[in-house]
C-alpha cells in the first residue's frame, strides 16, 4: 500500500481495439461484467496544461476489490494515451488510487513532488481525476480519482456485481 495514496484501486489498460480487449477479459479471463461507454462523457480535459478534445471508449470492471479499466483513444487529441500507443505499447498503462477528499489528496501529492500532466472530469464535477508525469520512470504512470460523488457510487456497484457475476450478459453497454 502506497503511504501517500492507499492501496491500489484500478489499473488501467490502453488498447488499439477495445472490443478485442473486452473478449479476452470476458472470455479467456472471466472477468466481468464489464460496463461499456462507447463515448465516454470526459469533461474539461488538459494535457500539459493545454484544453483537449479528448473522445474515449471505456469499459469498466472489477476482479476483487481491484477495478479493470480498458481505454481506447478515438482521435487524435493530445493525451498520455497516445503517447504511451506511440512508444510502441499497448497494455497497463495506469494505476489509479481513489480519493474521498480529493483537493488534500491533490495537495498532498503535490507537497511529495507529483505534477499533473492530464486532467479532467469522468461524467460529473465530482468525478474529476488527474494522472501524475512520471519523469525518470519507464513504467506506469499514477492517476488519482476523486469518488466521493456518484462516480465512487457506481464503481461500489461495479465491486458488487463483479462478486456475483455468472458469467451472463459480460458487457453492458451505455
Amino acid at each position: 500500500m502506497s503511504r501517500i495514496f492507499g492501496p491500489v484501486r484500478q489499473n488501467g489498460y490502453v488498447v488499439h481495439d477495445i472490443e478485442a480487449a473486452l473478449k479476452h477479459w470476458t472470455e479467456v479471463l472471466g472477468v466481468g461484467p464489464f460496463f461499456y461507454f462507447e463515448r465516454a462523457p470526459i469533461l474539461d480535459f488538459s494535457y500539459r496544461g493545454e484544453a483537449s478534445e479528448l473522445e474515449v471508449s471505456i469499459a469498466l470492471a472489477n476482479s476483487g476489490d481491484l477495478q479493470i479499466e480498458l481505454i481506447q483513444q478515438r482521435n487524435q487529441a493530445p493525451s498520455s494515451y497516445l503517447d504511451f500507443l506511440a512508444t510502441g505499447r499497448e497494455g497497463l498503462q495506469h494505476v489509479a488510487y481513489w480519493s474521498q477528499d480529493f483537493d488534500a489528496s491533490l495537495a498532498q501529492a503535490k507537497e511529495h513532488g507529483f505534477v499533473v500532466e492530464q486532467s479532467g472530469c469522468a461524467g460529473s464535477e465530482d468525478g474529476r481525476f488527474v494522472y501524475f508525469e512520471n519523469p525518470g520512470h519507464p513504467g506506469t504512470m499514477v492517476e488519482l480519482s476523486e469518488v466521493s460523488g456518484p462516480k465512487g457510487a457506481f464503481f461500489a456497484h461495479l465491486a458488487a456485481l463483479s462478486r456475483d457475476w455468472d458469467g451472463s450478459d459480460p458487457i453492458r453497454r451505455h
